[in-house]
């Protein structure tokens, strides 16, 4: 059974439990998995303008991602039913968690500065500017008025390795403050798993 929150925030060197997800799509996706490196990253609620921002660079490089060894897995607080009108042409797992209880299990949490902290209002800008085009243009949806789970959601990054230890982590101290592409490349190329399948290092 999940434990609703762990004493401490993960770190490296960590252990997760084997486990099957269920996807959006109807599918799973194994966690960790045996032959690959998986990025594990949560994200706030469907439609999240700074979020979708993101995770257009992860799509626009994912060819990248894959060839480096690296399987995309992404973790929303909103509805399946919700999350599949905003994510269906995303080319990697979306794994809908509206009771929250992955997050809890690592250690991700919201807080005010989410929104609040500085560093975070240009990229809020950019997304909005660039979601509302979407939206005009038909191609995105608004997100939903009323976010059972919360607007102010933190996001959180974790590299895990063939055998469940956590590679590499990170909290972000707010709504934009994740690894870009480049960082998760290089995370990867220090821990690319070997042909056997045993982590490097």
């Amino acid at each position: 059974m999940l434990s609703r929150r762990p004493a401490r925030p993960l770190r490296p060197g960590s252990t997760v439990a084997a486990r099957r997800i269920a996807t959006v799509s109807g599918g799973s996706v194994a966690v960790p998995e045996e032959r690959h490196l998986v990025h594990l990253q949560f994200r706030r609620f469907a439609g999240c303008p700074v979020c979708h921002l993101h995770l257009r660079s992860v799509v626009r490089r994912h060819a990248e991602i894959e060839a480096a060894g690296v399987r995309e897995v992404v973790v929303f607080h909103s509805p399946a039913e919700e999350l599949r009108r905003h994510t269906a042409d995303l080319p990697f797992a979306v794994v809908a968690d509206p009771g929250k209880r992955l997050y809890a299990e690592f250690g991700v949490e919201s807080a005010p500065r989410a929104l609040l902290s500085p560093r975070v209002w240009g990229p809020v800008v950019t997304a909005v500017l660039r979601g509302g085009w979407e939206v005009v243009r038909g191609r995105e949806r608004l997100p939903a008025a009323d976010q059972a789970g919360g607007r102010l959601g933190l996001p959180a990054d974790f590299l895990i390795g063939p055998d469940g230890r956590i590679l590499a982590v990170k909290y972000g101290e707010h709504a934009y403050d994740q690894w870009p592409v480049d960082e998760l490349l290089e995370l990867a190329s220090a821990h690319r798993p070997a042909a056997d399948g045993s982590p490097a290092g």
